[in-house]
């Protein structure tokens, strides 16, 4: 059960119900209450064979112009204000499928509804999410990030048979959305796989189950499972692609958790021994894949100088500016991504200065050139 993990997440919000004095002597008990569900599991009804076919299920796909959050572009921010993003050379044709973090926070029910227009508090929430995580990707010819019934942060929070079972069924959605998202596109184009927190968990049951040993895995340029540990003895083997090792590597998987400095990752790697990876087993204390996003190699450290841009958000996080030479990036043996002293990056920091809600806008711009460059190298293999 993953719902250790998930707790830091939430202690930005215990911290506002509990207050700092009480958080520190009850934090589980605080989040628990605050989130957990309190009504009976209701089995989510499978969702019909084609209703991915309903545009009104994707945040983005081809088609929907501006509204896309995805295809939101950053400018970058200078001494004489704002400039626009500097024009790219073309990149080859790709396609992204994209799975959200966690943006439903209501106890009222174990997943979100996708119904009515869903949880509008939620759907505000993902949509600020995509534009600030999926917009790295939108260099790709398509961006797909579907609406899935979500398991509630609560689910993450309980030993209860209840939580495993939403979480389960959140899984079901993702998986439909991915098998639409393959039959729509061209079978020739490379794939892109991308997710964050809750969207990398189900990003790398996807990877195990669908994606590894199937047509569709010698058509994967990469896969950023981006805050979610990946246990290098325990993960790796199950995802059956290797850690990208250098930059121009192509079929091979991304991941990291960002803190700054003094750093104090505890219940994370806690959560993160304790709670069983794809083989069934604990990690204990072995280390967590770490991609250093400055560099796209495995491990390694890079100064401030190589960060091309990390996205700044104003306080609402619906907007913001790319800063050049802000973060730089350091893996560690237990596989956390440290970035020095702790950035101005706005309120949603976590304690033990973790900047999980920020992994991806910290390296804004090196994971948009990072994923241009897999999917070359993955152009010049398929042209050999």
């Amino acid at each position: 059960m993953a719902r250790k993990f998930l707790y830091f997440i939430a202690f930005c919000i215990t911290l506002v119900i509990g207050g700092r004095i009480a958080y520190e002597l009850f934090q589980e008990d605080l989040a628990a209450i605050a989130l957990v569900p309190s009504a009976e599991f209701s089995p989510a009804k499978p969702l019909e064979a084609n209703a991915y076919e309903d545009p009104a299920l994707w945040y983005s796909r081809p088609g929907i112009g501006v509204t896309d959050p995805a295809r939101w572009q950053p400018a970058y921010a200078s001494d004489r204000g704002l400039l626009p993003t500097p024009a790219e050379p073309s990149a080859p044709s790709f396609a992204v499928f994209f799975v959200h973090p966690t943006s439903y926070l209501n106890r009222a029910s174990w997943n979100a509804p996708l119904d009515n227009g869903g949880d509008p508090e939620a759907e505000r929430i993902a949509r600020v999410y995509l534009r600030g995580m999926a917009s790295p990707f939108n260099a790709a010819s398509e961006i797909w990030a579907p609406r899935y019934r979500q398991a509630t942060m609560g689910a993450f929070l309980t030993d209860a048979e209840e939580g495993r079972k939403a979480i389960d069924a959140a899984y079901a959605d993702v998986r439909q959305a991915y098998r639409y998202f393959l039959s729509s596109i061209d079978p020739d184009t490379p794939i892109v796989l991308a997710g964050h927190s809750q969207g990398a968990l189900h990003l790398k049951r996807l990877i195990a189950e669908d994606v590894r040993g199937s047509p569709v895995a010698d058509r994967l340029a990469a896969a950023y499972v981006i805050g979610w540990p990946v246990s290098l003895r325990h993960d790796l083997p199950g995802l059956g692609f290797p850690p990208c090792a250098a930059a121009d590597q192509a079929g091979c998987i991304l991941s990291w958790s960002s803190f700054a400095e003094p750093a104090d990752p505890a219940m994370v790697l806690k959560a993160y021994g304790t709670t069983p990876a794809l083989d069934g087993e604990a990690p204990g204390t072995s280390p967590m894949l770490c991609t250093n996003p400055l560099t796209g190699s495995y491990g390694g450290s890079a100064a401030a100088s190589a960060n091309l841009g990390t996205l700044v958000p104003e306080d609402s996080m619906a907007k913001g500016a790319l800063f050049p030479g802000l973060v730089p990036a350091r893996c560690d043996s237990r596989g956390l991504l440290l970035i020095g002293p702790p950035p101005e990056m706005g309120s949603y920091v976590l304690p033990g200065n973790n900047y999980h809600v920020y992994d991806l806008p910290l390296f804004w711009a090196n994971t948009r050139a990072d994923v241009i460059r897999r999917v070359e190298a993955w152009t010049r293999q398929a042209a050999n």
